[in-house]
């Protein structure tokens, strides 16, 4: 059957052409496994069970091939017999080098392999796909580079085929369908373990922000965190302090394969896509050391301050935090640097500010609506597959400035539904301080005196209200915070005292 079928399938050779005549290098394939597994499927539907998981009508060589699968997919999957009588209808008539399409179909089923051997066939018929998709990427490079277009940028050009290696390499791993519980329950076991050990006895990566913590248990992997609030009421600051907390606890070990898992803490990426690097730095180190951001930015400093300033700057050099200022990035290379940075360095959390800055993958006509749902998506998706938590923050609506009680509501996430149905958590960020400033009545009067009173009440306070969570209990969480040096910190309360020994 191999040299027949073959001759018969492979349209784009006439028959009796000599191997010399070739002068160039035919992309990897192999006709014989194709029409294998077509004639076993065709034999015994049940052997479609068998590789429907992670074959697809792409990954045949030959067009005919392409179609014969996608038929016998559509008629099992509408629960009808796929077989060569049945079949036939749907395909129509070809010339295949001097026989019918019926002919080629009873060919198939009359000398396939067994049903046993189908995922075998099936697999290699997968791996010589993504061998020609290899080829065609590497040839595309080479095309590109030699006929670049005077704004593309080699680094661009990087971004875009490392995309389409790693889509390659996800195509090609199976990791899905069912597993036992005794494994799921493993799992479930080890991360209670690992709780256990971790300092707080968290299950996830610890905010630094004990009140917090024990809402959320930790920075959960593979959760997509929205960090949402009106301007000026300090999400950058919040994300800025617990990307440094986590980074700063970083503690790790070397697992049995030789890579290092962390113990506490973790390594933390942070895309900057509002402020540079070296503002993000002024902040921590106006956090760290104390000493107001503005009076650094200015040289305002007395000696004191100065060596603050280089003690906190020391203590800091050897922090894991990765900081990516490009602004106005996509989705698509946000995810590609992401992956690169867990495969270079190592990753644990990842933070981006903030969501709206972000471009989807789509044109600029197409609704802003659609283009944030492919970013959240895509987002979530990236804590699946890297299994780290990725804290994004978010803009919110004017409509919060047009009501008394200006504490965010998940109604009040801007554009999108999307943000509120992919995020596994959104904490809003309230200060009621920033409000009552803008506020103060005459001076003299009841209401100034009245005013004062609040204001002495709010002051340097804030709210990180959690609208939801999927793993725990929703809420409100005070919070001490320090506008001079854009800090949070756990609130000190007169009705909780330290436990006695």
């Amino acid at each position: 059957m191999a040299a027949a079928g073959s001759s018969a399938a492979r349209l784009d050779f006439a028959p009796g052409q000599q191997d010399n005549e070739i002068a160039y290098r035919v992309a990897p394939h192999n006709i014989e496994a194709e029409q294998a597994l077509l004639g076993a499927i065709l034999v015994n539907n049940e052997a479609y069970d068998r590789v429907s998981d992670f074959l697809k009508p792409e990954h045949f060589s030959e067009e005919l091939h392409r179609r014969v699968y996608e038929v016998t997919s559509q008629l099992i999957r509408a629960g009808k017999i796929a077989s060569p009588v049945t079949l036939k209808t749907f395909l129509g008539d070809h010339d295949l080098g001097g026989m019918t399409m019926p002919q080629y179909l009873a060919r198939l089923a009359s000398e396939a392999t067994a049903i046993i051997n189908t995922e075998d066939y099936g697999r290699t018929i997968q791996d010589l796909a993504l061998r020609r998709s290899l080829i065609q990427i590497g040839e595309d490079v080479v095309n590109v580079a030699y006929d670049s277009p005077v704004d593309a940028s080699p680094r661009s050009q990087i971004e875009e085929a490392e995309r389409r290696l790693y889509e390659i390499a996800e195509q090609g791993r199976y990791d899905g369908g069912f597993q036992t519980f005794s494994n799921a329950l493993t799992t479930a076991i080890d991360l209670a373990a690992k709780a256990y050990e971790r300092d707080g006895k968290l299950s996830g990566i610890s905010t630094g922000l004990s009140d917090l913590d024990n809402k959320l248990g930790g920075l959960q992997s593979s959760d997509l965190v929205i960090v949402a609030g009106r301007p000026g009421m300090g999400k950058t600051a919040l994300a800025t302090n617990i990307a440094f907390n986590i980074a700063r606890a970083y503690e790790s070990r070397v697992k049995p394969d030789g890579t290092r898992e962390a113990v506490n803490g973790g390594i933390v990426g942070f895309f900057s896509l509002e402020m540079s690097a070296e503002q993000l730095a002024t902040r921590i180190i106006a956090e760290q050391s104390g000493v107001p951001s503005y009076k650094i930015r200015r040289g305002d400093i007395h000696d004191s301050e100065f060596h603050r300033i280089s003690e906190a700057a020391r203590d800091m050099q050897t922090v894991p935090l990765f900081i990516d200022q490009t602004g106005g990035i996509s989705i698509a290379q946000l995810v590609a640097r992401a992956r690169r940075l867990k495969r270079q360095r190592g990753l644990d959390v990842l933070v981006i500010d903030y969501l709206q800055l972000l471009t989807g993958s789509r044109s600029k006509g197409d609704n802003r609506v659609q283009e944030l749902t492919e970013i959240t998506t895509g987002l979530k998706a990236l804590a699946k597959e890297l299994n780290v938590p990725v804290v994004a923050l978010s803009q919110l609506s004017r409509q919060v400035e047009n009501r008394d009680d200006k504490r965010p509501q998940l109604s009040d996430l801007r554009e999108s539904g999307s943000i509120e149905q992919d995020a596994d958590v959104v904490l809003f960020v309230y200060r009621e301080e920033y409000y009552l400033k803008n506020k103060e009545p005459r001076t003299g009067t009841e209401e100034h005196i009245t005013w004062m009173q609040e204001m002495e009440r709010a002051h340097g306070k804030a709210e990180c209200i959690i609208g939801k969570s999927r793993h725990g209990p929703t809420g409100t969480i005070e919070l001490q915070f320090d506008a001079e040096v854009t800090r949070f910190s756990n609130l000190a309360r007169e009705d909780i005292m330290p436990e006695r020994l």
